[in-house]
């Protein structure tokens, strides 16, 4: 019998069921970012923490929004066009992004600042930051010309990734929620922690339930100028980031 005349009323597929019985294969599934700022948002948001003082470079800048299952939801930047910030900070606001949210809880919310101590030789988190590698297959794949906009390659996309001084923070709606997580790179990492700070209160995604930095919050807890890496602390990066005075995260209710 031929099973693939025209004659037979068993197709490929009938075969394979009659075979291994019928198989449910899996939906194609596409990042679910509904719950966290579109990208006009975030330019919007990470624009208006660029232009006040932070400390740094006063440089340009890149930010990116991941969700709760690290998908990338959003990259953008803020000067005229791809190349006027580092085009290396593009994968590692995502990175930071991913590591933000990668180890941040809904009680507990840890900043990539404060993580660089902990991952230093000798200490408690040692090798943290070679656990979750970027996928580069991702991270330099399509057209340049779309980097940072809407239709960014890597919206949609898990590019994993550890990264361990400032500017990822985790995002918190005002139920307490946590949603996923904001990267900001570009400047000094002080600065770039700087940055995003302000980016997420701009988003109003600071309801932030409880950290290990100061005012039991994520933000830096720098380092004296003599004192070795301990604890959750980050070292201050030369400029007048520590001077910065930041707003307080909000509190539900």
């Amino acid at each position: 019998m031929n099973f693939f005349s025209s004659r037979s009323h068993l197709t490929l597929a009938g075969l394979l069921g009659v075979c291994f019985g019928t198989l449910a294969l899996p939906a194609v599934s596409f990042a679910d970012c509904k719950a966290l700022p579109n990208w006009k948002a975030l330019k919007a948001a990470l624009a208006e923490a660029r232009a006040q003082d932070n400390g740094g470079l006063n440089l340009d800048m890149w930010g990116a929004l991941v969700n709760r299952d690290g998908d990338t939801c959003a990259v953008a930047f803020t000067g005229a066009d791809r190349g006027s910030q580092w085009p290396g900070s593009r994968v590692i606001s995502v990175q930071k992004a991913n590591t933000a949210n990668a180890f941040s809880l809904p009680a507990l919310s840890l900043s990539t600042a404060n993580l660089y101590s902990a991952v230093q030789p000798g200490g408690s988190l040692f090798g943290l930051q070679e656990s979750n590698p970027v996928r580069t297959e991702l991270a330099y794949a399509g057209n340049a010309k779309a980097f940072g906009q809407a239709n960014d390659p890597l919206v949609g996309k898990r590019l994993g990734g550890v990264n361990v001084f400032g500017g990822g923070l985790a995002l918190y709606d005002k139920s307490g929620t946590l949603l996923g997580a904001l990267g900001v790179s570009g400047d000094t990492s002080c600065a770039d922690h700087n940055i995003a700070w302000r980016t997420r209160k701009a988003l109003g995604l600071d309801f932030v339930p409880a950290g290990v930095g100061p005012n039991g919050a994520d933000g830096i807890n720098y380092l004296g100028d003599k004192e070795t890496p301990t604890g959750f602390k980050h070292p201050s990066c030369g400029g007048k980031e520590t001077t910065i005075e930041l707003p307080a995260v909000s509190k539900k209710g």
